[in-house]
């Protein structure tokens, strides 16, 4: 890392294997010396405070959104490249890219789905699959815990909210890799290609779907959305598509490594998991540490909507502002000892589901998928321990294992 505190300036190569496996000191050092500042490597001025983080997700001088307030030529961007164009149809329609009003009409038709109370009711479920995952496995001794329980819980969840035939799940895994491997730092022309591929097979999956619970609709988030009206008004077809395939990719992806972070977390900081999250009156608070201690989602970006200042730095509007959620649940202005894991930790105000109208939709399943599955865990395998060193992936601006071999 080189730091030039006087121009503000930070070169970083987020892909380097010691910051990948534990950026957390390098946010440090930037925060303590310019808690703002232009990260080389991106191109754009990043923010790693929690109180500037959490104020800029919230503003509405800035959005996931640009092209609805200036020109391509405006923005000096060129049109993206004609084999990217099935990623952009997408994501002209998703709801993660969307602002008022859109965002607004499409939030309200999704939300509901994802309330506290509604999402309780399949704690049960969550159970037993977690009890499903353990059975198989249990006999061996030995096992990636990321491969055979963080991954299979999240992804049977929501394919079976969905209503999607839970035997797609490893192919629905695969379509979501492609896809999210366009917003790491190691994006290439080949890693485009592919998500556009995974893109079109995977809609075209998805309007098969749709056209099954048109014929024969059931109790299933699918069926409710086809149905759902607001101010009068129905998702239209590309609409649908997107917040499907949304649903299933964010469903999952950042759930599988909150529990592989979290597990990996409990299990090299030695607290005592089983006692923790085997009572109810304490697991809530431990997720929320889990969540703030190792984050799965690292820098979210915005952009600029008007001109404006933030923090003493002058921002043009069309341009791109970095948050740093990884540091800002790090910074010591706002959590006491930041970098030692307290279970009991109250109140506890990370920003790993964000803030504002983008907050996470899906923060309360993946609250109690974490409390639900970390439950299991503990009580049913209590001598969990790792066997060897875990290893992160190289998937920055994503940050999660990329396995986590464990022994009992």
């Amino acid at each position: 890392m080189k730091l030039d505190t006087a121009a503000r300036r930070v070169s970083q190569d987020p892909r380097e294997p010691a910051f990948v496996a534990d950026p957390y000191a390098t946010y440090d050092a930037i925060r303590a010396q310019m808690p703002v500042f232009w990260w080389e490597e991106y191109g754009y001025w990043c923010f790693a405070r929690h109180a500037d983080v959490n104020a800029l997700l919230r503003d509405r001088r800035f959005g996931r959104q640009v092209l609805h307030v200036m020109s391509r030529e405006e923005l000096g961007s060129a049109e993206p490249p004609e084999h990217f164009a099935p990623v952009c149809a997408f994501e002209r329609h998703s709801l993660l890219e969307l602002e008022p009003p859109e965002h607004t009409r499409l939030r309200a038709l999704v939300n509901r789905a994802f309330l506290a109370r509604v999402v309780e009711r399949l704690r049960p479920r969550i159970e037993q699959v977690a009890h499903e995952c353990i059975d198989r496995f249990e006999a061996s001794g030995e096992i990636d815990l990321l491969e055979h329980f963080a991954t299979p819980i999240p992804v049977v969840v929501i394919a079976e909210m969905l209503g999607v035939p839970t035997e797609m799940g490893p192919q629905l895994v695969a379509w979501s890799h492609d896809m999210v491997a366009i917003y790491q730092a190691r994006r290439d022309e080949a890693l485009e290609r592919r998500a556009a591929h995974a893109t079109l097979e995977f809609s075209a999956y998805v309007r098969e779907q749709l056209e099954v619970k048109r014929r024969a609709p059931g109790e299933d988030l699918i069926s409710a959305l086809l149905a759902a009206r607001e101010d009068g008004q129905q998702m239209s077809e590309e609409e649908l598509v997107s917040t499907t395939i949304l649903l299933l990719n964010a469903g999952h992806e950042a759930t599988v490594h909150a529990i592989g972070n979290g597990v990996h977390t409990l299990l090299r900081e030695g607290v005592d998991a089983r006692a923790i999250f085997c009572d109810p009156a304490r697991a809530p608070a431990a997720v929320e540490e889990v969540l703030r201690f190792d984050a799965p989602l690292h820098l979210f970006t915005r952009f600029c909507l008007e001109e404006t200042e933030v923090a003493g730095v002058s921002l043009r509007r069309g341009e791109t502002i970095g948050l740093l959620l990884g540091a800002a649940n790090r910074d010591p202005e706002r959590f006491q000892d930041p970098t030692r894991f307290d279970p009991a930790r109250t109140p506890n105000p990370h920003v790993s589901f964000g803030a504002g109208i983008h907050f996470c939709v899906g923060a309360p399943l993946a609250r109690l998928e974490l409390q639900s599955a970390l439950r299991v865990l503990f009580e049913r395998l209590p001598g969990l321990r790792l066997s060897e060193p875990a290893r992160y992936r190289d998937t920055y601006h994503f940050h999660g294992l990329e396995a986590l071999r464990v022994t009992w």
